[in-house]
């Protein structure tokens, strides 16, 4: 299950998920920084940060 506190690294091993974090506008997935800091950088502070709605991208993602 996927929750606010799920960090980027681990969410885009799938390929799946990453196409839904593609589809909610996240910025992070094509971002060079983001891609050496993704083993730090948690699902909620990305969603408040970039101002996503974090319910809908977490139902999407553990659908």
């Amino acid at each position: 299950m996927i929750t606010k506190d799920t960090t980027l690294a681990e969410i885009v091993k799938d390929p799946q998920k990453t196409e839904i974090l593609s589809k909610h506008n996240l910025p992070c997935l094509s971002c060079p920084f983001a891609k050496m800091e993704m083993e730090e950088l948690k699902l909620g502070a990305v969603c408040q940060t970039y101002g996503i709605d974090i319910d809908k991208l977490l139902e999407d993602l553990n659908k």
